[in-house]
């Protein structure tokens, strides 16, 4: 059903974007002839019929909105299965538009120090709120090329070890962590098995359960396996209200089960995969809503609620010691 509803609502952007953008040059042509009555038109229009054209174009964009707006209602009720849709849209914002727009000051690191540079983790140093943290997450890319280069969000060892060397540092530092988790899971290539593989994934696990400093997580897109749980040992976990986050993706989970990974929509109500679900477990702590018809929707908006949250979190998380946020991430682990 979301797939539908998102082609139709797509057809009345762009609907919507060529009608604004002809009113928008109307109104141009006629504040200039009002300036300036010498001026002629730029296209076979009088100027006495502009008026006229700019309320027909006025009441279109009017319909058309209404339209969409009509559209989006029938994303109230999304099953599991529309939600893995919209948590796979390319058109979702990503890290890169995240950090941009919650943070300031980001300087980028590369490279793991030990073999080579994995551009599937992105992170680096930044301050928010004028608060020095240490962010880091899955890139998945956002164009062909850069989908090739990160793997669609796929890291390598090289990838779990670069995010470790982040993390000490913040460690030595007393900077809070902030990672935002969009994989569809680690590489499984053979060059990813014979680097290591299971052992990155392990000690970064091993290694974010011991920090000091707060850790908070974000799941904004698909969470898969332990290439999503590498980056999620935290203190709290806040989840977009259409994300994923799950064991394995539903088609590997079909697979298994049935042989038969067509069947991947049934396997999305088994798995209890959803923000919501995962929030009744108690294993996110707290759900982020998310406009009609996904992020992509409206980023601005998104990106306000995803700050409120994150700051209300590490504003508590910063009363703590250093041995109380060890003892909390601990406690809220054993619970599960």
């Amino acid at each position: 059903m979301i797939r539908n509803i998102l082609e139709q609502a797509k057809k009345v952007d762009a609907k919507l974007s060529a009608i604004s953008s002809s009113a928008k040059k109307h109104t141009i042509m006629l504040t200039r002839a009002t300036l300036d009555p010498s001026i002629e038109p730029e296209d076979d229009s009088s100027f006495e019929e502009i008026p006229a054209l700019l309320e027909e174009e006025r009441k279109e964009i009017l319909h058309l909105q209404g339209l969409k707006s009509d559209l989006l209602e029938q994303c109230r009720n999304l099953t599991p299965a529309d939600r893995v849709v919209l948590a796979r849209l390319s058109s979702r914002p990503h890290i890169t538009d995240f950090i941009p727009a919650l943070f300031t000051d980001f300087f980028e690191q590369k490279g793991d120090h030990l073999y080579d540079e994995d551009p599937s983790i992105y992170g680096g140093i930044a301050l928010y709120h004028k608060i020095p943290v240490t962010v880091l997450g899955h890139r998945k890319g956002s164009s062909v090329e850069e989908n090739l280069s990160c793997r669609f969000g796929m890291p390598c060892p090289e990838g779990y070890r670069k995010a470790m060397r982040l993390m000490a540092q913040a460690e030595k530092f007393a900077r809070p962590i902030i990672t935002f988790i969009d994989t569809p899971g680690a590489y499984p290539g053979m060059e990813a098995e014979e680097h290591g593989q299971g052992e990155a994934i392990a000690r970064s696990l091993a290694f974010m359960s011991h920090l000091s400093v707060p850790v908070i997580a974000v799941v904004t897109g698909e969470g898969n396996s332990g290439g999503a749980l590498a980056l999620s040992v935290c203190n709290r976990m806040l989840m977009l209200e259409n994300a994923v986050y799950s064991v394995l993706s539903p088609e590997g989970f079909a697979s298994i089960l049935w042989k038969d990974a067509s069947r991947h929509e049934e396997a999305c109500e088994l798995m209890k995969m959803t923000s919501y679900d995962l929030y009744e477990n108690g294993i996110v702590d707290e759900v982020i809503p998310e406009p009609l018809g996904g992020a992509q929707t409206d980023p601005t908006s998104v990106y306000r609620s995803i700050d409120e949250a994150i700051y209300r979190h590490l504003k508590a998380l910063l009363k703590m010691s250093p041995k109380e946020v060890r003892a909390d991430r601990h406690k809220k682990f054993r619970k599960l």
